[in-house]
């Protein structure tokens, strides 16, 4: 029996034996949440059609997608390799990522095609809800406009506040509870400790697909898999980068990410690189820095996506004469003394995933 058989066998198996889950506080127990049954698995998918002038093409992406996740799966068609992770009954989220509006964000074309996915494996779609934490960056960032019909949309807080205390969309019995505080926080006040885990994946979804893209970061390195997680899945964030040498990014994101709830629930990431920025992220500062890599990458294990996705910026950053992230300093368009990719290794010791890039299984493929 080949490599590819067995993989889709035992995914095929381990998809038979989750049980739909009935407490969201349960401790990661299935084998397809992080870092899932393809860890350390890395599946490559370029396509040089997939976007012309800036804009995506459809049919190449579509492409790279169902290839994408084939190989990932070793299923024999795209529609089984959905069904591998996803099966009727299942309610399935899938977080975008907004920020870097208008230049860098998730895009229409990726998300309707993972949407044609679920149906595919039988999920309904008013069982599919998008999502990101804030209400008007959701908005602004025009995905309302894009759903397709049917797909619910939902978001934990209206808006960006100074402190990121409110509670109405987040689930006061699970946290993530870290020696950390805002200047004008109260120490004493455990809630200030605390960031809280929004109801979307407390409370909504049995199910999450991280649609995640591969961009520099200020203060984390980069945002790909892991850090579209921690920031989006929680409030309170703010104090992990409070000023630009106020920094813990570094131990912040995979202690977000350790949350049971998280690892039990995220059991795909699909990351955009298409459209990918090797610096001045994570805001609109990238529209400098954005170059067309095409390619977009699939896998269980979001450290070794990350850890992918990190040598992938640091190669582009070589080619044009800048300094791996790990030894940049600040500049114009990156305001923190010293950025944090070390969240990618302390992930990896939590056993979140697999960080050491020598045993990541990277699987390149390029179609058209």
């Amino acid at each position: 029996m080949n490599r590819a058989r067995r993989d889709f066998l035992s995914g095929l198996a381990a998809s038979a034996a989750l049980p739909l889950m009935k407490s969201a506080s349960a401790a990661p127990s299935n084998s397809l949440g992080i870092p899932g049954p393809y860890r350390a698995k890395v599946v490559a998918v370029h396509h040089p059609a997939s976007v012309i002038s800036g804009n995506y093409q459809r049919e190449p992406v579509r492409q790279m997608i169902r290839r994408g996740l084939t190989e990932l799966t070793g299923a024999p068609d795209w529609q089984s390799a959905f069904k591998v992770f996803f099966q009727p009954g299942d309610v399935v989220g899938i977080k975008v990522n907004p920020v870097g509006q208008p230049y860098l964000i998730s895009s229409a074309e990726v998300f309707q095609e993972l949407v044609a996915g679920l149906e595919a494996a039988g999920v309904k779609r008013k069982d599919i809800v998008a999502y990101d934490r804030f209400r008007k960056m959701f908005l602004s960032g025009g995905f309302d406009k894009w759903l397709p019909e049917g797909v619910r949309w939902t978001w934990a807080s209206d808006d960006i506040d100074a402190m990121q205390l409110d509670m109405a969309g987040y689930d006061p019995d699970q946290y993530m509870e870290m020696a950390l505080v805002l200047p004008k926080a109260d120490p004493s006040n455990p809630h200030h400790r605390r960031s809280y885990l929004a109801n979307f994946l407390a409370k909504d979804v049995n199910k999450m697909i991280n649609l995640g893209v591969v961009k520099h970061h200020q203060s984390a390195g980069v945002t790909i898999a892991l850090k579209n997680m921690s920031h989006g899945l929680v409030n309170n964030v703010s104090r992990s980068h409070v000023s630009s040498s106020n920094n813990a990014c570094g131990m912040f994101i995979p202690t977000v990410i350790d949350m049971a709830t998280i690892r039990k629930k995220a059991v795909l990431h699909v990351i955009d690189g298409v459209l990918a920025a090797y610096h001045g992220g994570p805001g609109s500062t990238v529209r400098n820095y954005i170059w067309e890599h095409k390619t977009m990458y699939f896998g269980t294990d979001p450290v070794a996506l990350d850890r992918t996705g990190l040598t992938v910026i640091d190669d582009k950053r070589e080619q044009v004469g800048m300094k791996p992230i790990a030894l940049a300093y600040r500049d114009k368009d990156s305001n923190f003394v010293r950025m944090q990719p070390e969240h990618i290794e302390i992930a990896g010791l939590l056993g979140l995933g697999e960080s050491d890039e020598s045993k990541i299984n990277l699987k390149k493929i390029t179609l058209g």
